[in-house]
């Protein structure tokens, strides 16, 4: 089995600001990055945190992502919103999507700012949390390269798809739902990988509708467009259904039709040549000030009472409690900081190559 040791949240942090600075991202922005990512190891989500380090890494040697982030205003309109983001750092440009989101609906009760042509912004969580960290209501969505079979489809069309929303509550935590549209997605396959696992039955197809297990083939041909993950097409038994292919779809329709973006098969990140070109990913952003709804603590009140109600519900015989969204993610976070991130070998190997290429010194993890 392979060895995983627990790395300070504090020598995490240094590592993701050693590599993308010298990789080129300005400070204040690789701050920025290295926040999100981090935010995400703390939520004891290991596909999105420092074990996304190296595909940024790879991306912008490729050229394909951009370390200088230059945003364009393509239209500003009192409570919306809309930018090109140059295929820039992807957190970076949601980041400030959001803050001007929340700007805005200080002004108007809801800011909404939709960003075409970014790159991958990691956790969707992040920006709910952004909003909720200031008495507001936080949504966000975007698109994907495509990997996920529409109902009763085999082809890899639409991507993961995911949707979060956010709400404050008189609780130690806020409310924050992020998740893919589809039954799993691609950064837990690629954690399965690291860790040298089979890909649980269920979650992906090959071309044939087969279920497919074998993790590192898998990764491969999803890149190659022969494999779908599935939770919205292939097996119905293992699937979202209609109701995740509809989601799925929604989104598609957010994240691309309202900033004139790209969507589906045009987020390959490939070109009829076969020659990389950037992803031009797209994402929506809304912030909802409470105090313009109704008093914010009768919203935290009644947010909260809504989640202890359901955790004090009758129980499964099999199961001790019953959890909400946000509540596991907070009792990890305690964890995480105590003991640290977990670092595997396969993980370790991408930290000591980036270290090596990129010739940081006296830094080890």
């Amino acid at each position: 089995m392979a060895e995983v040791k627990r790395v300070s949240v504090e020598k995490i942090y240094r590592l993701m600001m050693e590599v993308f600075t010298k990789l080129g991202v300005p400070k204040d922005e690789a701050k920025i990055c290295a926040d999100v990512l981090i935010e995400s190891d703390l939520r004891g989500i290991e596909s999105h945190g420092v074990g996304r380090l190296k595909m940024y890494y790879d991306r912008i040697k490729a050229g394909v992502q951009f370390v200088d982030t230059k945003i364009d205003v393509i239209n500003d309109f009192k409570a919306i919103a809309v930018w090109d983001g140059n295929h820039g750092m992807g957190h970076v440009i949601s980041q400030r999507a959001m803050q001007s989101a929340i700007d805005r609906a200080k002004e108007f009760g809801i800011g909404c700012v939709a960003v075409r042509n970014s790159t991958h912004y990691g956790i969707c969580g992040y920006y709910a949390k952004m909003a909720c960290d200031q008495n507001m209501v936080g949504i966000n969505v975007t698109n994907a390269r495509p990997s996920i079979a529409p109902l009763f489809g085999v082809a890899p069309m639409l991507g993961t798809n995911p949707i979060c929303f956010g709400a404050p509550t008189n609780k130690k935590y806020p409310f924050i739902y992020d998740a893919a549209t589809s039954i799993s997605q691609r950064g837990k396959v690629e954690v399965y990988g690291r860790a040298d696992k089979p890909t649980p039955e269920g979650w992906a197809i090959d071309s044939e509708g087969n279920s497919y297990t074998e993790t590192h083939q898998l990764l491969k041909d999803l890149v190659a467009g022969n494999a779908s993950m599935i939770g919205l097409g292939g097996m119905e038994e293992h699937t979202g259904g209609h109701k995740g292919f509809g989601l799925a779809v929604m989104v598609e329709i957010l994240s691309a039709a309202l900033q004139a973006g790209s969507f589906m098969e045009q987020l390959h990140g490939w070109n009829e040549k076969g020659e990389r070109v950037p992803y031009k990913l797209g994402h929506l952003f809304i912030a909802m000030d409470i105090s313009k709804f109704t008093d914010l603590d009768d919203f935290k009140r009644i947010s909260g009472d809504i989640l202890t109600r359901l955790q004090e519900s009758p129980k499964r015989p099999d199961k001790d409690r019953i959890w909400v969204a946000g509540e596991k993610e907070y009792y990890t976070e305690k964890d995480i900081r105590t003991n640290g991130i977990p670092v595997n070998d396969s993980l370790q190997e991408n930290i000591d190559l980036m270290l090596s290429e990129l010739n940081i010194q006296d830094f080890e993890i």
